[in-house]
């Protein structure tokens, strides 16, 4: 087995001590709105809505405000168990990519015959976001940087170059280290028009300020328990201060369990973790360069990501995931030293001129994983109540597609986007406990086996993909 750069070119132990010793465990992105949050009530009573939408992230915002857009005279509500944008909207890294797909291998591999429909897809969906952000002065510190895709290993090199996306730039080693300059880089590749970052929070508080300001009703601190009614009746959405009876449901809820018992199988929670510095001065800056502010990551099956704040932070995320047995979701799953030390390693041997630089904040987010890694579609009460959940972690942009694809259901429209295979098939749930744990827990030890052996996938790994559950991190 080979050892990788972040084990070959580890900085010393106290530049990562010295970084993390004041580190505070915490959001960066939202403590940073914090002054400037709005509160909603607490649902308060038995209510009667036209349409009700579970979950106050980004999928159920987007589908609070469309489905209000459409019908401006219909009662839309929007119950949030917590408050908006507190789970995973509001604590990603802050990129929101073209791929509705969680990259374009994973479309390839899956839906071979709409790769590039997906793909076309993908980047109107990416522009529509980017004319609505604009249209209504939304202020999410919005940059379209493009992706930049490093190779840190060299293995990786052969696979710049193979992207069917006549978008994608290939670039040398040279080339890629006059972008950002790290050590590490040895290739890359560039999609001008993949990529824009912009802060998860503000994205979250804007998308419900406005969609207030049109009309929709939100109640925060509103967790649903369960979901009834017959066919022919209103849809029951039971919470212990009161119901909501509505014509027409939509659940976006994420890695959280379902209200639909028959996809309480189908996602699993797996911990993510994330470090943000202090602002770079203009010299750490210049020794980096970044001047494009693209975003950042690497090729390794277990990847990292990175990206520039509008003051000039780095976020640096990634690499670990991790599930826990039973898959249960708890606040103290966030702190994770062990995790956030190693990212601070692999930040400071990517980085080696910049030791010195802190790290204010730490924190994890809980992604929802699917057995094809990208969002998939459910429904029940004959379609009247919609369900999307799945994102598997490359969701700020894909979260807008699939309140257009839940809107077009609800509305009984046939179109484009819900004739495509991955809209119309649910992928394989997860097996119980014990058997989910084996095998999640054995694939990471496989992906970070081949990320040590040349890119190499062993037994495991290749059954998976040849069952359509390959994947890395």
């Amino acid at each position: 087995m080979h050892q990788t750069v972040f084990e070959t070119h580890r900085p010393a132990a106290r530049i990562v001590d010295e970084a993390l010793a004041e580190t505070r465990l915490g959001v960066f992105w939202i403590d940073d709105v914090a002054d400037r949050a709005v509160t909603y009530p607490r649902l308060d009573g038995d209510i009667v809505a036209d349409d009700a939408i579970v979950g106050g992230g980004y999928a159920g915002l987007w589908t609070a405000i469309k489905l209000k857009q459409e019908h401006p005279d219909r009662r839309v509500v929007l119950l949030e168990a917590v408050r908006v944008g507190w789970a995973a909207s509001g604590r990603n890294g802050g990129f929101c990519e073209a791929s509705i797909t969680h990259g374009e291998p994973n479309a390839e591999s899956r839906w071979p015959d709409e790769t590039g429909t997906l793909r076309r897809i993908g980047y109107e969906n990416l522009d529509a976001m980017e004319r609505f952000i604009a249209e209504n002065n939304l202020d999410v510190d919005w940059e379209r940087t493009g992706q930049l895709s490093v190779a840190n290993n060299p293995y990786q090199v052969d696979w710049v170059g193979e992207s069917p996306d006549p978008h994608v730039v290939a670039l040398n080693e040279q080339e890629v280290r006059a972008r950002i300059n790290s050590p590490t880089f040895l290739a890359g590749e560039f999609s001008p028009n993949e990529n824009a970052n912009l802060h998860p929070a503000k994205l979250a508080h804007e998308l419900a300020r406005f969609a207030t300001s049109i009309g929709v009703e939100i109640y925060e601190g509103t967790p649903v328990d369960r979901l009834g009614g017959r066919d022919d009746e209103p849809i029951e959405l039971e919470t212990k201060r009161g119901t909501v009876s509505a014509s027409r449901v939509a659940l976006c809820t994420n890695v959280f369990p379902s209200l639909l018992k028959r996809y309480r199988f189908h996602t699993v929670p797996v911990y993510d973790y994330v470090l943000m510095t202090e602002p770079l001065t203009d010299a750490q800056l210049a020794a980096i360069g970044w001047e494009g502010r693209e975003g950042l990551a690497d090729m390794a099956n277990q990847f990292h990501y990175s990206r520039l704040t509008a003051d000039n932070r780095i976020l640096w995320g990634g690499y670990d995931a991790v599930y826990h047995a039973g898959g249960r979701i708890k606040r103290e799953y966030e702190d994770r030293i062990e995790s956030h030390r190693r990212l601070a390693s692999h930040f400071f041997t990517t980085f080696p001129q910049l030791a010195g630089v802190k790290f204010t904040h730490r924190w994890a987010g809980v992604i929802d994983t699917s057995t094809r890694f990208c969002a998939f579609f459910g429904q029940a009460h004959g379609g009247r109540v919609q369900y999307v959940a799945g994102f598997t972690g490359l969701g700020v942009g894909a979260t807008h597609f699939a309140a257009d694809v839940i809107v077009d259901r609800l509305e009984g429209r046939v179109t484009e986007r819900t004739e495509l295979e991955m809209v119309q098939n649910v992928p394989l749930p997860f097996p119980p406990e014990p058997a989910a744990s084996i095998g999640i827990n054995l694939t990471r030890w496989s992906l970070d086996r081949a990320d040590h052996n040349g890119g190499k996938r062993n037994v495991l790994l290749k059954t998976l993909d040849a069952l359509g559950l390959g994947f890395d991190s």
